[in-house]
C-alpha cells in the first residue's frame, strides 16, 4: 500500500536583513531582503511534491521537513504537534517558513 502524505501549509513567515554580511558580500544592487515573497503568503504542499511557484532553492531548505511532517511525524522541539520553523539557505536574503500539517481530508479516507 503507498504511503497516505498529509498536505503541508507552508508559510512565509518572516523576512529577515542581514546588513553588515549583505554590505560586504552581495553584488551592487542586488535586494536586501528575497524579493519573491512577502510575509504571510502561503503554498500548499500535496504529496510531498514542490508548490507551484515555490522558489527551488527554498525547496532544497524545506523538502525534507516537509517529508517528515507529511508522514505524520512530530518535532520534539517544537511546541505545537505538526509545525516546523525553518530557515532558506540564501545567506544574503534569509526568509523564515511556518510548516503545518493539515488534517486529511474525511472524503479521502
Amino acid at each position: 500500500m503507498a504511503a497516505k502524505y498529509h498536505d503541508i501549509k507552508i508559510t512565509v513567515l518572516k523576512k529577515l536583513e542581514v546588513p553588515d554580511i549583505h554590505k560586504e558580500y552581495a553584488a551592487d544592487g542586488v535586494h536586501t531582503q528575497c524579493a519573491k515573497y512577502k510575509e504571510g503568503h502561503e503554498y500548499i504542499c500535496k504529496n510531498v511534491v514542490k508548490p507551484d511557484g515555490f522558489c527551488s532553492w527554498a525547496w532544497v531548505a524545506v523538502q525534507d521537513k516537509v517529508v517528515f511532517l507529511s508522514l505524520g511525524h512530530d518535532y520534539p522541539w517544537i511546541k505545537q504537534k505538526g509545525f516546523e520553523i525553518v530557515c532558506c539557505a540564501d545567506g544574503l536574503h534569509p526568509v523564515l517558513y511556518k510548516l503545518e500539517r493539515l488534517p486529511f481530508d474525511s472524503k479521502e479516507l
